[in-house]
């Protein structure tokens, strides 16, 4: 069973976060250990592994980058720790960034390069925004689905770079 299975949720790149915190509230009571203390030696083990979904869905339904994450390993396109190659171009891009990053020193340089790096970030966000917004399962295809894989590495890769810079 996967996570938007145990929240009785539809599949999505962008989960609801109200529906996501209810049906977070409503398993945690469902499945919290101390409400099965009078059961089985079977009922508790299995209290306490539903309890754990649910403790690691929410984690990652918390952070929109996980989610993405998730969702691209349950269709089969992304695998822990994968390798991914990024075009050449955009390996040039975060080089130059990571040149503006050694050459910093002051607060407002700093600063700068952050807004700079958050303006990337939102241009390489803009192309996969609509499939990130208006996935469907059996509706968005696996080419569409590609490309959020490439924006999630992008990603990454700038994310770093932010918090090398804090």
């Amino acid at each position: 069973m996967n996570y938007f299975e145990l929240y009785h949720l539809p599949l999505s790149l962008q989960p609801d976060p109200a529906a996501v915190k209810a049906k977070f509230y409503e398993l945690s009571r469902l499945y919290h250990p101390d409400f099965h203390g009078q059961g089985t030696e079977e009922e508790q083990a299995e209290a306490l592994e539903k309890a754990s979904q649910v403790n690691m869905a929410w984690k990652v339904f918390q952070h929109p980058d996980e989610t993405l994450k998730y969702v691209l390993q349950l269709k089969g396109l992304l695998e822990e720790e994968e390798k991914y190659q990024l075009s050449p171009g955009f390996l040039m891009e975060v080089m130059d960034l990571n040149e503006q990053a050694l050459d910093v020193s002051e607060q407002a340089d700093i600063d700068r390069l952050t807004q700079t790096i958050h303006q990337f970030q939102q241009a390489i966000y803009e192309p996969v925004a609509k499939i990130v917004a208006d996935y469907q399962e059996g509706v968005t295809t696996k080419e569409e689905l590609l490309q959020v894989k490439e924006y999630y590495f992008r990603k990454k890769y700038l994310d770093r770079l932010l918090a090398g810079l804090k």
